[in-house]
């Protein structure tokens, strides 16, 4: 098959996974089935995020340009991958327009390549009548689902429109810089020879101004640093490890977190994770950091299945959830999700810490952890905990990392330019 020019192959590749999407299918195994080359899958992707982050606006503008609902999956991907650039880049919509028609000959015999043309063209007509009455939409102007900013609404009153702003926008890329490797300032040096614009957050976390390939930054194969959210890095230090303990990190994958608490202290850490698939990049990442743990498979809320019986001084329970938190970066959950799938998250993890609440020592610590910002997953969760565990109390925590709100003693960090989502209770057992 010809090759179409790249614009028009990232459009064209870009239809098929926002298709593959709607018809409710992961973007990540889409993404891997379509096996794309390199520069090809870096271009699909950001405009396949785009797409998708802007879908509740690029649904709804479709719904004032067609006359009719667009019955061919691809077609429609594909309109919205070109309405979502088109607002992108303004001063390209001329390109846009043409690599998209061009995109459009490929799908079912080019019978798609006038709607296409005319649909785009109709929009850059209306530009401004069509965007003003999106603004006045309150899914197209948010572009997340109706029942997820109604629960933000009631979650976070004082927050919601920044959390919802700050899941449209791009993620940060962050650093971990590995300390039994290497010095943030050698490595901050290093970036800036390298021509990578970074900034410290903090002692450990080095922020990338511009997101590159982890192939450009300096370092990563020799293990000098790790990609992790500067919210996420957060865990490790609330955990308050020491050396000689005895450390779980439950639903371990794909390690970031194992890896940091090895990094901070000498520890006898068992990486756990339900998915073999996923328990093989535990130990690869912690191979390329120079470190070692003990890597098992099995099922966090079954805990016959692989405990050994002794019991841990600390365990790090950072459980499936919504991953509200980090939406940007994962822009296909807001439209997978439904609000029934919150109270099935929020059972899960119920099970999983009861579970875990059995293999903890007297006088040990276990940090709950979840990248989510609904109340459901987060402060109701530990609350309940602490209702059904007499021998269980709330830790007040210093986060010396990211800015968080607290909530008595557990810490909620609200997504923005410099950290995603994410939610922490310390618990103590008596």
């Amino acid at each position: 098959m010809k090759m179409l020019p790249p614009l028009a192959e990232a459009l064209h590749a870009a239809a098929g996974l926002i298709a593959a999407v709607l018809a409710g299918r992961n973007f990540d195994a889409a993404l891997a089935r379509a096996d794309l080359p390199g520069a090809l899958r870096a271009a699909t992707m950001d405009l396949a995020y785009s797409a998708l982050r802007a879908f509740g606006r690029g649904d709804f503008l479709l719904g004032q340009l067609l006359e009719r609902p667009l019955k061919e999956p691809a077609a429609r991907g594909l309109l919205l991958a070109a309405l979502a650039r088109l607002e992108a880049r303004p001063d390209e919509a001329h390109t846009t327009v043409d690599q998209a028609v061009t995109a459009a000959a490929r799908l079912a015999r080019g019978q798609f390549k006038g709607l296409v043309n005319g649909v785009l063209r109709n929009f850059l007509r209306r530009r401004e009548e069509l965007l003003a009455l999106a603004a006045a939409d309150p899914v197209a102007r948010w572009q997340h689902p109706a029942w997820w900013i109604a629960r933000l609404q009631q979650d976070h009153p004082a927050h919601w429109e920044s959390i919802l702003a700050a899941g449209n926008t791009h993620p940060p890329m962050c650093l971990r810089v590995n300390h039994r490797r290497t010095t943030s300032a050698d490595f901050l040096q290093q970036l800036d020879a390298a021509g990578i614009a970074a900034r410290a957050l903090d002692a450990t976390a080095i922020l990338i101004e511009k997101p590159v390939p982890v192939e450009r930054i300096t370092g990563f194969d020799a293990g000098l640093c790790s990609v992790q959210d500067w919210g996420a890095q957060a865990a490790a230090g609330l955990l308050d490890v020491h050396d000689g303990m005895r450390v779980l990190d439950a639903c371990a994958a794909p390690g970031g977190k194992a890896a940091h608490l090895l990094e901070i202290a000498q520890i006898d850490l068992t990486a756990l994770d339900a998915d073999a698939v996923r328990a093989v990049r535990i130990a690869g990442n912690l191979d390329r950091l120079g470190l070692a743990a003990t890597v098992t498979v099995g099922d966090a809320g079954t805990v016959e299945g692989w405990w050994d019986g002794r019991p841990y001084d600390r365990i790090l329970a950072d459980v499936p959830c919504s991953a509200s938190g980090v939406v940007r970066r994962h822009p296909d959950a807001k439209w997978l999700r439904r609000e029934a799938d919150i109270a099935g998250f929020a059972s899960t993890q119920m099970a999983i810490i009861d579970a875990l609440w059995r293999t903890l020592a007297p006088g040990g610590k276990m940090l709950y952890a979840t990248c989510s910002v609904f109340a459901e997953e987060n402060v109701r969760q530990a609350d309940a905990f602490i209702r059904r565990h007499a021998d269980a109390r709330c830790l007040p925590m210093l986060c010396t990392t990211t800015r968080a709100t607290t909530s008595d003693a557990q810490l909620q960090h609200l997504p923005d330019a410099d950290h995603d989502g994410f939610y922490y209770a310390l618990l103590q057992k008596d």
